[in-house]
């Protein structure tokens, strides 16, 4: 008799153990980069890799407002000589 009520036991636990969760701990967010706001995604709407804007929380798209880019600088002159 005493070998059933360990044998159902050992069942019962073995049935249990399914329903454990072993979730990873929640850590907190990684600081935010310069110039980024906390609690947006940053969006790259015409895809030459800047962002053009960001989305908030509410999905609410605002575009990012600000100076343009100066223009890249000219070439280098061509090499000429000895060794061009």
């Amino acid at each position: 008799m005493q070998r059933k009520y360990l044998a159902l036991a050992a069942g019962g636990l073995l049935a249990l153990s399914a329903c454990s969760k072993n979730e990873a701990p929640v850590t907190t967010a990684p600081p935010v980069g310069p110039g980024a706001i906390a609690g947006t995604v940053a969006a790259d709407r015409d895809g030459d890799g800047y962002v053009d804007g960001y989305y908030t929380a509410d999905g609410i798209y605002h575009a990012v407002q600000g100076p343009p880019c100066p223009p890249p600088p000219p070439p280098p002159p061509p090499r000429a000589g000895e060794r061009g």
